[in-house]
C-alpha cells in the first residue's frame, strides 16, 4: 500500500516537473520587438508613385499595374532609442516613413514585404490619416475596410482627414518626436478649445458609416513638418464620400449646437466701449427639442453655459458689479448665438447635410415621422426651421477688482 502512494506521489512530481519546464521555454511564437516594423500611424494619399517604383516599372523590372493608392506607414525607429545611437552622435529622428502605392489596401501591404526585413506590427496603430483629394473618389467605407475587419487593428485607432497630403502630417522637424502620438496629444486638448471634434475611433467609424447619415471628421491641416487642427471634412452619409469642410468656427458653432465641448473660449466685444471680453467656458450643455405638427418639423435648441471672465480690456470697469457681469453674458452670448446660426446656414444652405445631430433626435423623439423622412434626411433638414436660446451665466470673476 505504502509502495502504491510512493509511486503516485513520483508520478505527480514528475508531471509537475514536465510542466513547469514547459512554462521556462517562454513563447515559442514570439518575436524580438525590434525586429519586427511597429506601426504606430498611417497615411492614406492619391497614387503618387515613389521614385524607385517609377525606376523599376520603367526598367521593366516591375509589372505595371492600377495605382490609385499611396499608403505611408510611420514605424517606431528602435535604433533611436539603442545605447549605441545615443553614444555615437547626433540623435536619429524617432521614427521611420514608408510608402508603397497599389490599387487596394491588403495588396499595398504585402508590398512592403518585398522591400522591408521586418515584418509589419501593426496593433499599436493609434492614427490613420486620409487625404480630402483620397475621399473625393473613394468611399470612406472601401478605404477602411480591411482595418474595420482586421483582428490585429484595434477599434481605439483614431481616423482624421487632411486636406493636403496626408503623409506630411507623418512628418516633424524635431528629433525625438513621434508624429502620430503627437496627433493623439492634441486629441487631449478639448478640455481648452471647442474647436476640436470629439475623437472618432475605427469603432465609433462603423455606427456612423452604417446609420446613412452624415458626419464630421477632424481635419488636420500640414505645413513644413509642423501640423495644426483646422476645422472638419464633412462626410455624405450615402456617398460615404467628402462632401465639404466646416472652417474653425463653424466647428465651434457645431460643439455649441451638441454641448459637447469640454472647454474653450467665447471672444466678444463689450457694447459700450468695443473693448475685447473674453469668456471662459466651464461647463456646456444643450438640448435640441423636435416638434412635429403634421407634416412640419422644427426645432428648439436650449443652450447654456457656466463660465469664467478671463480676461477683461475694458478700463476702469469692475467685474464685481453685477451690471458689467451682465453686460458681459450679453456679448458673449451674441458672439455664440452668431456661431450657432452661422454654421446651421452653412448646414442647410451650403452643405445641404444636418451634422449636428437634429435627425438623431427626431428619431428618437419620433421615430415614426423619422421613417418617413430618413431617406432624403438631409434634404428636409435644408428647410427645417431652428430656433436658438443661449444663455451663459459668469461664476467667476477672477481676484481682479476695478483700477484705481
Amino acid at each position: 500500500m505504502k509502495q502504491s502512494h510512493h509511486r503516485e506521489r513520483l508520478l505527480l512530481l514528475t508531471s509537475l516537473s514536465v510542466f513547469l519546464l514547459f512554462l521556462l521555454t517562454g513563447c515559442w511564437s514570439s518575436q524580438d520587438i525590434d525586429k519586427m516594423g511597429m506601426g504606430i500611424g498611417l497615411a492614406l494619399d492619391v497614387g503618387n508613385k515613389s521614385n524607385v517604383e517609377k525606376k523599376l516599372e520603367k526598367q521593366g523590372k516591375s509589372p505595371p499595374h492600377v495605382d490609385t493608392i499611396t499608403m505611408t506607414y510611420q514605424f517606431i525607429n528602435p535604433k533611436a532609442t539603442s545605447k549605441e545611437s545615443s553614444s555615437a552622435g547626433p540623435q536619429q529622428k524617432a521614427y521611420l516613413n514608408a510608402s508603397q502605392t497599389g490599387e487596394s489596401i491588403l495588396p499595398i501591404i504585402r508590398e512592403f514585404s518585398l522591400s522591408h526585413d521586418a515584418p509589419l506590427f501593426s496593433p499599436h496603430l493609434k492614427i490613420i490619416v486620409i487625404s480630402e483629394a483620397l475621399l473625393r473618389t473613394h468611399r470612406l467605407e472601401s478605404l477602411l475596410d480591411l482595418f474595420l475587419r482586421d483582428n490585429e487593428i484595434r477599434p481605439s485607432c483614431l481616423v482624421l482627414v487632411c486636406n493636403g497630403n496626408a503623409r506630411h502630417v507623418l512628418e516633424t522637424k524635431k528629433p525625438g518626436e513621434l508624429p502620430a502620438l503627437k496627433l493623439l496629444g492634441i486629441v487631449d486638448n478639448r478640455s481648452r478649445t471647442a474647436k476640436i471634434l470629439p475623437p472618432v475611433s475605427l469603432a465609433k467609424l462603423t455606427a456612423k458609416l452604417n446609420s446613412e447619415s452624415s458626419f464630421l471628421l477632424q481635419n488636420v491641416a500640414a505645413s513644413d513638418k509642423e501640423v495644426k487642427f483646422e476645422g472638419a471634412a464633412v462626410i455624405n452619409g450615402k456617398t460615404k464620400k467628402w462632401a465639404g469642410f466646416l472652417n474653425e468656427m463653424d466647428l465651434e458653432g457645431i460643439t455649441w449646437i451638441t454641448g459637447k465641448g469640454k472647454g474653450g473660449l467665447v471672444r466678444s466685444l463689450d457694447k459700450e466701449t468695443g473693448q475685447l471680453i473674453i469668456y471662459e467656458i466651464e461647463t456646456m450643455e444643450s438640448k435640441i427639442t423636435p416638434h412635429v405638427d403634421g407634416n412640419k418639423i422644427s426645432f428648439d435648441v436650449h443652450i447654456n453655459s457656466k463660465g469664467r471672465l478671463s480676461e477683461n480690456w475694458v478700463l476702469n470697469a469692475n467685474p464685481f458689479e453685477n451690471e458689467f457681469l451682465k453686460r458681459v453674458e450679453k456679448a458673449a452670448e451674441l458672439e455664440v448665438r452668431q456661431l450657432v446660426k452661422s454654421v446651421t446656414a452653412k448646414m442647410q444652405k451650403n452643405l445641404h447635410a444636418d451634422v449636428a445631430g437634429f435627425g438623431e433626435r427626431l428619431r428618437i423623439e419620433y421615430p415614426k415621422t423619422w421613417e418617413k423622412v430618413k431617406k432624403d434626411w438631409d434634404q428636409t433638414f435644408s428647410t427645417v426651421p431652428i430656433t436658438y436660446f443661449v444663455k451663459l451665466t459668469m461664476t467667476d470673476f477672477g481676484a481682479s477688482g476695478p483700477s484705481k
